[in-house]
């Protein structure tokens, strides 16, 4: 049984929030510069530009990528040969979190209580994911989420008669409503199936899988390439300031649900939709 403390749990973490708010994955910068290539709108054109500016200028001199730093979503996959130490898990978490962004002079957005809205000055709480896996390894991902594409997020409990078109047209008619404000162009993330909370998961956790690869299931890799040409020819374009961008990728993660319904949950992430992730 390999052993893991509660302090090598933090600094990671630290490490992690500083980098996804500084250094935009590959895959989306790869795929903004192939959109600025491809769009039609001389003005979406150049906002892409200013976004590739952007995050090129954020990675060389450890800036923020965007001034909303974002509530720290934390993924833990957990080797279930491993053994913590040192405390609770999601205490470490907190407290890689608490560094990270305080040390990190990133901005601190999160009240400790939804109603009564009191700054907690460090972050936290951060919200963690916690699923056990085969081995002896712990895999990190934190995922900051900016709430101007949070807010966006819809969720429909479908009855079991619902079609596939029907689902994919509440996916669009998502996209379509959220407009300008998650900050496009965006990725979606689509769960379907499981409870209301599994499909949320999965929506968010479909937000982590590169922007250039599909779903290796045909079916519904189809579903994600037809339903990425609709958005995109919604004509919301960079920023909302029109164009053939408004999404960078869809991204749909199934899952098995009951006989009596069909929930799905659309999250969308805005044009820097942010993670880094490590191993212990």
């Amino acid at each position: 049984m390999r052993e893991i403390t509660g302090q090598q749990v933090s600094e990671l973490v630290k490490k992690l929030c500083v980098e996804a708010n500084t250094v935009l994955p590959s895959d989306l910068c790869q795929a903004i510069c192939a959109a600025q290539k491809e769009e039609r709108s001389p003005v979406g054109q150049a906002i892409l530009g200013d976004l590739k500016e952007n995050f090129e200028f954020a990675r060389e001199k450890g800036l923020p990528i965007c001034q909303d730093t974002g509530m720290a979503v934390v993924f833990v996959d957990w080797g279930q040969d491993c053994h913590l130490t040192g405390g609770a898990l999601e205490d470490a978490v907190n407290q890689g979190v608490a560094d990270g962004y305080v040390q990190g002079h990133l901005r601190l957005s999160v009240v400790g209580d939804p109603l009564r809205r009191v700054n907690t000055q460090s972050n936290t709480p951060a919200i963690v994911h916690l699923q056990m896996v085969p081995g002896d390894k712990v895999e990190i991902t934190v995922a900051p989420k900016g709430f101007g594409s949070e807010n966006m997020t819809r969720m429909k409990m479908f009855n079991p008669s619902v079609t596939q078109q029907q689902v994919e047209d509440f996916i669009v008619d998502a996209v379509s409503q959220a407009g300008s404000n998650p900050c496009p162009p965006v990725v979606v993330g689509v769960g379907l199936g499981g409870t209301s909370e599994k499909a949320a998961i999965l929506a968010k956790r479909a937000l982590l899988r590169p922007a250039d690869q599909w779903n290796t299931d045909p079916f519904y890799r189809d579903m994600e390439q037809r339903l990425l040409e609709r958005i995109n020819h919604l004509g919301i374009g960079p920023q909302g300031m029109g164009g053939t961008t408004t999404a960078l990728t869809v991204a749909i993660e199934p899952f098995g649900t009951h006989i009596a319904g069909l929930p799905c949950v659309v999250n969308l992430g805005c044009h820097v939709t942010r993670h880094a992730s490590g191993t212990l």
